[in-house]
Protein backbone atom coordinates (compact mmCIF):
# COMPACT_ATOMS: atom_id res chain seq x y z
CA UNK A 1 0.00 0.00 0.00
CA UNK A 2 1.48 3.38 -0.94
CA UNK A 3 2.31 5.67 1.96
CA UNK A 4 1.67 9.38 1.99
CA UNK A 5 4.98 10.95 3.04
CA UNK A 6 4.23 14.48 1.92
CA UNK A 7 5.77 17.20 3.98
CA UNK A 8 3.52 19.06 6.40
CA UNK A 9 2.38 22.53 5.39
CA UNK A 10 4.84 25.36 5.93
CA UNK A 11 4.52 27.20 9.22
CA UNK A 12 3.44 30.82 9.21
CA UNK A 13 5.76 33.58 10.43
CA UNK A 14 4.25 33.73 13.91
CA UNK A 15 4.72 30.01 14.50
CA UNK A 16 8.29 30.18 13.24
CA UNK A 17 9.02 32.89 15.82
CA UNK A 18 7.32 30.80 18.51
CA UNK A 19 9.66 27.96 17.62
CA UNK A 20 12.63 30.32 17.75
CA UNK A 21 11.73 31.36 21.30
CA UNK A 22 10.79 27.96 22.73
CA UNK A 23 13.50 25.91 21.07
CA UNK A 24 16.04 28.65 21.75
CA UNK A 25 15.20 28.61 25.46
CA UNK A 26 15.73 24.87 25.67
CA UNK A 27 19.02 25.11 23.81
CA UNK A 28 20.26 27.92 26.06
CA UNK A 29 19.43 25.95 29.22
CA UNK A 30 21.10 22.78 27.94
CA UNK A 31 24.21 24.86 27.24
CA UNK A 32 24.04 26.16 30.82
CA UNK A 33 24.31 22.63 32.21
CA UNK A 34 27.77 22.04 30.74
CA UNK A 35 29.18 25.50 30.06
CA UNK A 36 31.18 25.65 33.30
CA UNK A 37 32.35 22.03 33.32
CA UNK A 38 35.53 22.70 31.34
CA UNK A 39 36.35 25.72 33.48
CA UNK A 40 35.74 24.43 37.01
CA UNK A 41 39.29 25.08 38.28
CA UNK A 42 39.20 28.70 37.02
CA UNK A 43 35.74 29.26 38.50
CA UNK A 44 36.75 27.82 41.85
CA UNK A 45 39.89 29.92 41.96
CA UNK A 46 37.91 33.02 41.06
CA UNK A 47 35.66 32.80 44.13
CA UNK A 48 37.96 30.96 46.54
CA UNK A 49 36.25 27.55 46.27
CA UNK A 50 38.53 24.63 47.13
CA UNK A 51 39.14 21.56 44.99
CA UNK A 52 36.76 19.39 47.02
CA UNK A 53 33.96 21.90 46.47
CA UNK A 54 34.24 22.04 42.67
CA UNK A 55 31.75 19.19 42.00
CA UNK A 56 29.09 21.23 43.78
CA UNK A 57 29.21 23.85 41.03
CA UNK A 58 27.53 21.22 38.88
CA UNK A 59 25.52 19.53 41.63
CA UNK A 60 24.04 22.82 42.89
CA UNK A 61 22.53 23.27 39.43
CA UNK A 62 21.54 19.65 38.85
CA UNK A 63 19.68 19.02 42.12
CA UNK A 64 16.90 21.62 41.70
CA UNK A 65 16.83 21.14 37.92
CA UNK A 66 16.02 17.45 38.43
CA UNK A 67 14.07 17.59 41.69
CA UNK A 68 11.58 20.34 40.87
CA UNK A 69 10.85 19.71 37.20
CA UNK A 70 7.80 17.50 37.81
CA UNK A 71 6.31 20.02 40.25
CA UNK A 72 6.78 22.97 37.92
CA UNK A 73 5.50 20.98 34.96
CA UNK A 74 2.23 20.39 36.80
CA UNK A 75 2.12 24.01 37.98
CA UNK A 76 2.31 25.05 34.32
CA UNK A 77 -0.94 23.14 33.71
CA UNK A 78 -2.62 24.65 36.73
CA UNK A 79 -1.43 28.26 36.73
CA UNK A 80 -0.47 29.02 33.13
CA UNK A 81 2.36 27.78 30.92
CA UNK A 82 3.39 31.15 29.55
CA UNK A 83 3.40 32.63 33.05
CA UNK A 84 5.74 29.93 34.32
CA UNK A 85 7.94 30.18 31.22
CA UNK A 86 8.36 33.93 31.71
CA UNK A 87 9.00 33.49 35.43
CA UNK A 88 11.76 30.99 34.63
CA UNK A 89 13.39 33.42 32.21
CA UNK A 90 13.28 36.22 34.79
CA UNK A 91 14.89 33.93 37.37
CA UNK A 92 17.52 32.85 34.84
CA UNK A 93 18.40 36.48 34.12
CA UNK A 94 18.76 37.34 37.81
CA UNK A 95 20.72 34.21 38.70
CA UNK A 96 23.09 34.68 35.76
CA UNK A 97 23.85 38.21 36.89
CA UNK A 98 24.40 36.93 40.44
CA UNK A 99 26.81 34.28 39.17
CA UNK A 100 28.66 36.72 36.96
CA UNK A 101 29.25 39.08 39.88
CA UNK A 102 29.91 36.32 42.45
CA UNK A 103 32.78 37.15 44.78
CA UNK A 104 32.60 34.17 47.15
CA UNK A 105 31.56 30.48 47.05
CA UNK A 106 28.17 31.16 48.62
CA UNK A 107 27.15 33.60 45.89
CA UNK A 108 28.37 31.29 43.15
CA UNK A 109 26.59 28.18 44.45
CA UNK A 110 23.41 30.16 45.10
CA UNK A 111 23.51 31.41 41.51
CA UNK A 112 23.94 27.88 40.17
CA UNK A 113 21.08 26.60 42.34
CA UNK A 114 18.81 29.40 41.09
CA UNK A 115 19.79 28.56 37.51
CA UNK A 116 18.70 25.00 38.27
CA UNK A 117 15.32 26.27 39.50
CA UNK A 118 15.02 28.38 36.35
CA UNK A 119 15.66 25.28 34.26
CA UNK A 120 13.04 23.29 36.19
CA UNK A 121 10.51 26.06 35.51
CA UNK A 122 11.35 26.85 31.91
CA UNK A 123 12.01 23.50 30.22
CA UNK A 124 8.66 21.75 30.93
CA UNK A 125 6.73 24.99 30.32
CA UNK A 126 8.45 25.48 26.95
CA UNK A 127 7.92 21.85 25.94
CA UNK A 128 4.24 21.88 26.93
CA UNK A 129 3.76 25.12 24.99
CA UNK A 130 5.21 23.29 21.98
CA UNK A 131 3.01 20.24 22.38
CA UNK A 132 -0.15 22.32 22.85
CA UNK A 133 0.66 24.76 20.02
CA UNK A 134 1.29 21.92 17.57
CA UNK A 135 -1.16 19.00 17.56
CA UNK A 136 -0.06 15.36 17.47
CA UNK A 137 1.15 14.39 14.03
CA UNK A 138 3.94 14.96 11.55
CA UNK A 139 4.53 18.65 12.34
CA UNK A 140 4.86 18.07 16.09
CA UNK A 141 7.12 15.05 15.55
CA UNK A 142 9.50 17.08 13.40
CA UNK A 143 9.50 19.95 15.86
CA UNK A 144 10.28 17.56 18.72
CA UNK A 145 13.06 16.23 16.50
CA UNK A 146 14.58 19.70 16.28
CA UNK A 147 14.11 20.11 20.03
CA UNK A 148 15.96 16.85 20.68
CA UNK A 149 18.81 17.85 18.39
CA UNK A 150 19.16 21.24 20.06
CA UNK A 151 19.02 19.83 23.60
CA UNK A 152 21.63 17.21 22.80
CA UNK A 153 23.79 19.63 20.84
CA UNK A 154 23.57 22.15 23.67
CA UNK A 155 25.66 19.98 25.99
CA UNK A 156 28.45 19.77 23.43
CA UNK A 157 28.20 23.44 22.50
CA UNK A 158 28.24 24.35 26.19
CA UNK A 159 31.61 22.67 26.66
CA UNK A 160 33.05 24.31 23.55
CA UNK A 161 31.63 27.75 24.34
CA UNK A 162 32.73 27.51 27.95
CA UNK A 163 36.30 26.77 26.95
CA UNK A 164 36.32 29.55 24.36
CA UNK A 165 34.87 32.17 26.70
CA UNK A 166 37.31 31.30 29.46
CA UNK A 167 40.19 31.47 26.99
CA UNK A 168 39.20 34.79 25.41
CA UNK A 169 37.60 36.55 28.40
CA UNK A 170 37.10 34.84 31.77
CA UNK A 171 34.71 32.43 33.48
CA UNK A 172 32.22 35.22 34.37
CA UNK A 173 31.32 35.57 30.69
CA UNK A 174 29.77 32.07 30.88
CA UNK A 175 27.13 33.58 33.18
CA UNK A 176 26.71 36.95 31.50
CA UNK A 177 26.07 35.45 28.05
CA UNK A 178 22.63 34.29 29.24
CA UNK A 179 21.39 37.76 30.06
CA UNK A 180 20.87 39.35 26.61
CA UNK A 181 19.42 36.11 25.22
CA UNK A 182 16.92 35.80 28.08
CA UNK A 183 15.92 39.48 27.78
CA UNK A 184 15.15 39.06 24.07
CA UNK A 185 12.96 36.07 24.86
CA UNK A 186 11.21 37.96 27.64
CA UNK A 187 10.30 40.70 25.16
CA UNK A 188 9.17 38.34 22.38
CA UNK A 189 7.17 35.82 24.41
CA UNK A 190 4.18 38.05 25.36
CA UNK A 191 3.97 39.25 21.75
CA UNK A 192 3.90 35.75 20.26
CA UNK A 193 2.48 33.26 22.75
CA UNK A 194 -0.96 33.35 24.31
CA UNK A 195 -1.49 32.22 27.88
CA UNK A 196 -2.87 28.70 28.24
CA UNK A 197 -6.31 28.25 29.75
CA UNK A 198 -6.24 27.31 33.43
CA UNK A 199 -8.89 25.40 35.38
CA UNK A 200 -11.07 27.36 37.77
CA UNK A 201 -10.50 27.26 41.52
CA UNK A 202 -7.05 25.72 41.20
CA UNK A 203 -5.76 23.67 44.12
CA UNK A 204 -2.22 22.32 44.24
CA UNK A 205 -1.59 18.91 45.78
CA UNK A 206 0.75 20.21 48.50
CA UNK A 207 1.44 16.88 50.28
CA UNK A 208 2.23 15.26 46.93
CA UNK A 209 4.42 18.19 45.92
CA UNK A 210 6.40 18.04 49.17
CA UNK A 211 6.93 14.28 49.29
CA UNK A 212 7.57 13.90 45.55
CA UNK A 213 10.06 16.75 45.33
CA UNK A 214 11.80 15.88 48.61
CA UNK A 215 12.01 12.23 47.57
CA UNK A 216 13.61 13.06 44.23
CA UNK A 217 16.08 15.49 45.77
CA UNK A 218 17.06 13.00 48.47
CA UNK A 219 17.56 10.09 46.08
CA UNK A 220 19.61 12.23 43.67
CA UNK A 221 21.73 13.53 46.55
CA UNK A 222 22.26 9.95 47.72
CA UNK A 223 23.53 8.93 44.28
CA UNK A 224 25.84 11.93 43.94
CA UNK A 225 27.30 11.57 47.45
CA UNK A 226 26.96 7.75 47.70
CA UNK A 227 25.04 8.21 50.95
CA UNK A 228 22.99 5.11 51.86
CA UNK A 229 20.79 6.68 54.60
CA UNK A 230 19.69 9.39 52.14
CA UNK A 231 18.80 6.69 49.62
CA UNK A 232 16.57 4.95 52.16
CA UNK A 233 14.93 8.24 53.15
CA UNK A 234 14.35 9.11 49.50
CA UNK A 235 12.70 5.76 48.76
CA UNK A 236 10.42 6.18 51.78
CA UNK A 237 9.41 9.67 50.63
CA UNK A 238 8.70 8.48 47.08
CA UNK A 239 6.61 5.60 48.47
CA UNK A 240 4.66 8.13 50.53
CA UNK A 241 4.21 10.24 47.39
CA UNK A 242 2.71 7.26 45.55
CA UNK A 243 0.26 6.55 48.39
CA UNK A 244 -0.76 10.23 48.53
CA UNK A 245 -1.34 10.33 44.78
CA UNK A 246 -3.57 7.24 45.00
CA UNK A 247 -5.78 8.91 47.62
CA UNK A 248 -5.69 12.55 46.54
CA UNK A 249 -8.74 14.06 44.83
CA UNK A 250 -6.49 16.52 42.98
CA UNK A 251 -3.18 14.62 42.61
CA UNK A 252 0.00 16.28 41.44
CA UNK A 253 0.65 13.29 39.16
CA UNK A 254 -2.50 11.20 38.63
CA UNK A 255 -1.61 7.53 38.95
CA UNK A 256 -3.74 6.67 35.91
CA UNK A 257 -1.30 8.72 33.80
CA UNK A 258 1.75 7.18 35.44
CA UNK A 259 0.34 3.73 34.66
CA UNK A 260 -0.23 4.57 31.01
CA UNK A 261 2.10 2.39 28.93
CA UNK A 262 3.39 5.23 26.74
CA UNK A 263 4.16 7.42 29.76
CA UNK A 264 5.71 4.62 31.81
CA UNK A 265 7.85 3.00 29.13
CA UNK A 266 8.59 6.24 27.31
CA UNK A 267 10.09 7.75 30.45
CA UNK A 268 11.95 4.57 31.32
CA UNK A 269 13.49 4.68 27.85
CA UNK A 270 14.45 8.31 28.30
CA UNK A 271 16.07 7.53 31.64
CA UNK A 272 18.21 4.77 30.13
CA UNK A 273 19.09 6.78 27.02
CA UNK A 274 20.29 9.83 28.96
CA UNK A 275 21.92 7.96 31.86
CA UNK A 276 24.00 5.71 29.64
CA UNK A 277 24.98 8.31 27.02
CA UNK A 278 25.93 10.97 29.59
CA UNK A 279 28.09 8.45 31.42
CA UNK A 280 29.63 7.25 28.13
CA UNK A 281 30.64 10.80 27.21
CA UNK A 282 32.21 11.31 30.65
CA UNK A 283 34.09 8.00 30.54
CA UNK A 284 35.26 8.64 26.99
CA UNK A 285 36.48 12.08 28.06
CA UNK A 286 38.56 10.42 30.78
CA UNK A 287 39.89 7.96 28.22
CA UNK A 288 40.87 10.68 25.75
CA UNK A 289 42.59 12.91 28.30
CA UNK A 290 44.02 10.52 30.89
CA UNK A 291 44.76 7.47 28.74
CA UNK A 292 45.55 9.03 25.35
CA UNK A 293 46.83 12.31 26.83
CA UNK A 294 44.82 14.66 24.60
CA UNK A 295 44.09 18.28 25.52
CA UNK A 296 40.61 19.49 26.54
CA UNK A 297 40.30 21.43 23.28
CA UNK A 298 41.09 18.38 21.12
CA UNK A 299 38.69 16.35 23.25
CA UNK A 300 35.95 18.90 22.58
CA UNK A 301 36.59 18.71 18.85
CA UNK A 302 36.45 14.92 18.90
CA UNK A 303 32.97 15.11 20.43
CA UNK A 304 31.93 18.12 18.37
CA UNK A 305 32.52 16.63 14.93
CA UNK A 306 30.42 13.47 15.53
CA UNK A 307 27.94 15.77 17.24
CA UNK A 308 26.85 16.82 13.75
CA UNK A 309 25.03 13.48 13.66
CA UNK A 310 22.76 14.84 16.38
CA UNK A 311 21.55 17.58 14.05
CA UNK A 312 20.90 15.08 11.23
CA UNK A 313 19.08 12.73 13.59
CA UNK A 314 16.92 15.53 14.94
CA UNK A 315 15.83 16.46 11.43
CA UNK A 316 15.13 12.87 10.33
CA UNK A 317 13.66 11.41 13.53
CA UNK A 318 10.26 13.06 13.16
CA UNK A 319 9.92 11.73 9.62
CA UNK A 320 10.95 8.26 10.73
CA UNK A 321 8.40 8.29 13.54
CA UNK A 322 5.67 9.38 11.14
CA UNK A 323 6.50 6.47 8.85
CA UNK A 324 7.37 3.65 11.25
CA UNK A 325 5.85 4.69 14.58
CA UNK A 326 7.56 5.83 17.78
CA UNK A 327 7.88 2.30 19.22
CA UNK A 328 10.03 0.99 16.39
CA UNK A 329 12.10 4.16 16.12
CA UNK A 330 12.68 4.28 19.88
CA UNK A 331 13.87 0.69 20.14
CA UNK A 332 16.03 0.89 17.00
CA UNK A 333 17.56 4.17 18.19
CA UNK A 334 18.42 2.67 21.59
CA UNK A 335 19.87 -0.42 19.91
CA UNK A 336 22.06 1.74 17.68
CA UNK A 337 23.22 3.74 20.70
CA UNK A 338 24.13 0.55 22.57
CA UNK A 339 25.85 -1.19 19.65
CA UNK A 340 27.86 1.95 18.81
CA UNK A 341 29.22 1.97 22.38
CA UNK A 342 30.25 -1.70 22.17
CA UNK A 343 33.54 -1.13 20.23
CA UNK A 344 34.66 1.36 22.88
CA UNK A 345 34.86 -1.48 25.40
CA UNK A 346 37.93 -2.82 23.56
CA UNK A 347 39.88 0.40 22.87
CA UNK A 348 43.54 0.34 23.86
CA UNK A 349 46.02 3.03 24.87
CA UNK A 350 47.19 3.75 21.31
CA UNK A 351 45.95 6.87 19.53
CA UNK A 352 45.11 4.73 16.51
CA UNK A 353 42.00 3.89 18.55
CA UNK A 354 40.59 7.24 17.35
CA UNK A 355 39.93 5.59 13.98
CA UNK A 356 37.35 3.42 15.76
CA UNK A 357 36.21 5.91 18.38
CA UNK A 358 35.16 8.80 16.13
CA UNK A 359 32.95 6.75 13.75
CA UNK A 360 31.43 4.96 16.78
CA UNK A 361 30.60 8.32 18.38
CA UNK A 362 29.05 9.53 15.12
CA UNK A 363 26.78 6.48 14.87
CA UNK A 364 26.03 6.50 18.59
CA UNK A 365 25.02 10.17 18.62
CA UNK A 366 22.64 9.52 15.73
CA UNK A 367 20.96 6.71 17.66
CA UNK A 368 20.97 8.75 20.86
CA UNK A 369 19.15 11.79 19.47
CA UNK A 370 16.73 9.60 17.52
CA UNK A 371 15.90 7.90 20.82
CA UNK A 372 15.43 11.26 22.56
CA UNK A 373 12.88 12.37 19.99
CA UNK A 374 11.07 9.03 20.05
CA UNK A 375 10.84 8.88 23.85
CA UNK A 376 9.54 12.47 23.99
CA UNK A 377 6.88 11.70 21.37
CA UNK A 378 5.98 8.48 23.21
CA UNK A 379 5.82 10.05 26.66
CA UNK A 380 3.62 12.98 25.59
CA UNK A 381 1.25 11.23 23.18
CA UNK A 382 -2.36 10.30 23.81
CA UNK A 383 -2.88 12.87 26.59
CA UNK A 384 -5.23 15.84 26.75
CA UNK A 385 -3.88 19.38 26.46
CA UNK A 386 -4.58 20.07 30.14
CA UNK A 387 -2.18 17.24 31.04
CA UNK A 388 0.66 18.23 28.72
CA UNK A 389 2.48 20.18 31.43
CA UNK A 390 2.53 17.05 33.58
CA UNK A 391 3.63 14.88 30.64
CA UNK A 392 6.42 17.24 29.59
CA UNK A 393 7.35 17.71 33.24
CA UNK A 394 7.82 13.95 33.50
CA UNK A 395 9.92 13.72 30.34
CA UNK A 396 12.00 16.73 31.38
CA UNK A 397 12.42 15.36 34.91
CA UNK A 398 13.53 12.03 33.47
CA UNK A 399 16.18 13.81 31.41
CA UNK A 400 17.49 15.92 34.28
CA UNK A 401 17.58 13.05 36.78
CA UNK A 402 19.29 10.75 34.28
CA UNK A 403 21.94 13.32 33.37
CA UNK A 404 22.62 13.88 37.07
CA UNK A 405 22.92 10.25 38.19
CA UNK A 406 24.48 8.64 35.11
CA UNK A 407 28.04 9.75 35.77
CA UNK A 408 28.15 8.86 39.51
CA UNK A 409 26.66 5.41 38.89
CA UNK A 410 29.00 4.28 36.10
CA UNK A 411 31.96 6.05 37.69
CA UNK A 412 31.39 3.83 40.74
CA UNK A 413 31.43 0.79 38.44
CA UNK A 414 34.71 1.97 36.90
CA UNK A 415 36.19 2.55 40.34
CA UNK A 416 35.90 -1.16 41.19
CA UNK A 417 38.96 -1.80 39.01
CA UNK A 418 42.49 -1.03 40.12
CA UNK A 419 43.56 0.61 36.84
CA UNK A 420 41.83 3.35 34.87
CA UNK A 421 41.52 1.71 31.45
CA UNK A 422 40.04 -1.60 32.72
CA UNK A 423 37.61 0.43 34.83
CA UNK A 424 36.47 2.43 31.81
CA UNK A 425 36.08 -0.80 29.80
CA UNK A 426 33.96 -2.41 32.53
CA UNK A 427 31.70 0.62 32.94
CA UNK A 428 31.19 0.90 29.19
CA UNK A 429 30.35 -2.81 29.07
CA UNK A 430 27.65 -2.24 31.68
CA UNK A 431 26.44 0.72 29.60
CA UNK A 432 26.03 -1.52 26.53
CA UNK A 433 24.27 -4.30 28.45
CA UNK A 434 21.80 -1.98 30.17
CA UNK A 435 20.95 -0.16 26.93
CA UNK A 436 20.38 -3.28 24.84
CA UNK A 437 18.43 -5.18 27.51
CA UNK A 438 16.25 -2.12 28.12
CA UNK A 439 15.57 -1.78 24.39
CA UNK A 440 14.23 -5.36 24.35
CA UNK A 441 12.10 -4.78 27.46
CA UNK A 442 10.65 -1.55 26.03
CA UNK A 443 9.78 -3.28 22.75
CA UNK A 444 7.53 -5.69 24.65
CA UNK A 445 6.33 -3.07 27.14
CA UNK A 446 5.05 -0.81 24.35
CA UNK A 447 3.41 -3.67 22.45
CA UNK A 448 -0.13 -2.41 21.78
CA UNK A 449 -3.03 -4.34 23.23
CA UNK A 450 -5.76 -5.50 20.89
CA UNK A 451 -8.19 -2.80 21.95
CA UNK A 452 -5.66 -0.07 21.18
CA UNK A 453 -4.51 -1.29 17.76
CA UNK A 454 -7.25 0.44 15.84
CA UNK A 455 -6.76 3.82 17.52
CA UNK A 456 -2.96 3.62 17.16
CA UNK A 457 -3.32 2.84 13.48
CA UNK A 458 -5.51 5.92 13.07
CA UNK A 459 -2.93 8.08 14.87
CA UNK A 460 -0.14 6.69 12.64
CA UNK A 461 -2.14 7.51 9.50
CA UNK A 462 -2.77 11.05 10.78
CA UNK A 463 0.94 11.47 11.56
CA UNK A 464 1.90 10.45 8.02
CA UNK A 465 -0.64 12.83 6.55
Amino acid sequence: MPTNTASPPDLDIRRRWILFVLLGAGFMLSVDFSILNVALPEVGAGVGLGLTGLPWITAAYALPAAGFTLLFGRMADLFGRRRLFLSGLVLLTGSSLLGGFASNPEMLLAARALQGFATAMTIPAALSLLTTTFAEGAVRNRILGLNGALLSGGFTVGALVGGTLVGLLNWRAAFFINVPVAVVMLVLTPLLIRESSVPGRVKLDLPGAVTGTAGLLTVIYAVIEKHAPSAVAGIVLLAAFWVIELRSTVPLAPVRILRKATVKWGNYAGFVVFTMETAMIFLTTLYLQKVLGLTPMITGLIFGIPGLAAVVAGVLAGRLIGRFGSRKVLVVGMTVQGLATFPLVFLGADRLALAILIPALFIGFFGHVTSIVAYTVTGTSGLANEEQGLATGLTSMTQQVAITVGIPVLSSVAATQSAELPGIHLALGVDVAVTLVSAAVIWFGLRPSDEHRTSLAAVAVAARD
